[in-house]
């Protein structure tokens, strides 16, 4: 069996589009504006693109609006050579504590984090079979902090329960977290400072007061 933490995502991915006779539909999984601005860009000369903001994981329901109006408010400012729509999910942060029910202790990028990936990547498969889309994918990827292999052979398993296409990528390369800053920047976009749930909060919380400790007189 191949070994899929030493593939080259970004290369099979460049490759890939290289080939494209046509312009295909994608139904682009997005954590956040930021994650998503580079992808948009990137993927948008290549895709009609519709961006799923599907993140129920998102605490508190305040913090989920605001990053829920951030995202649709980046995708009317950005011009892209292909168009790009909207679609939102249905946000119960019940569904995600119910996977994260007895991984709360769970370190950031463990099975807690994987079972959210799941989550939201198997209802982006889902959505993507029933609309017709040609693929799907996620934004995820784009993250320093996060497993490209884990989240791609996560977006496999779904593309197989579904039916539907998932493109397998590693948005971080080629600078691709650094652009996102810069488009962040450029855009004013909100930058939040936790990944999303009550427990990626508090863990932020804690190291920052192991800081505030580590540097008392």
């Amino acid at each position: 069996m191949e070994n899929i933490q030493n593939k080259n995502y970004q290369k099979e991915l460049d490759l890939f589009l290289s080939r494209l006779e046509t312009v295909p539909t994608l139904l682009l999984h997005s954590c956040c504006a930021p994650c998503s601005s580079y992808v948009l860009l990137y993927l948008s000369d290549y895709f009609k693109i519709t961006v799923f903001y599907f993140n129920p994981n998102i605490a508190p329901q305040e913090e989920y609006q605001k990053r829920l109006l951030e995202q649709k408010e980046f995708i009317k400012k950005i011009k892209t050579k292909n168009p790009v729509d909207f679609i939102e999910g249905n946000y119960d942060h019940f569904d995600f504590l119910k996977i994260a029910k007895g991984l709360e202790n769970e370190p950031e990028c463990g099975k807690r984090c994987h079972e959210c990936y799941t989550l939201r990547l198997n209802e982006t498969a889902r959505l993507a079979k029933e609309k017709g889309f040609d693929f799907f994918t996620t934004t995820l990827s784009i993250s320093p902090h996060k497993n490209a292999a884990k989240i791609n052979e996560l977006g496999l398993k779904a593309a197989k329960l579904f039916g539907v296409e998932f493109l397998c990528a590693d948005f971080k390369k080629k600078n691709g977290y650094k652009r996102s800053i810069e488009l962040s920047k450029e855009y004013g976009l909100y930058r939040q400072d936790y990944c999303g749930c009550e427990f990626s909060r508090k863990i932020k919380i804690a190291n920052e007061q192991d800081v505030i400790c580590q540097n008392c007189p």
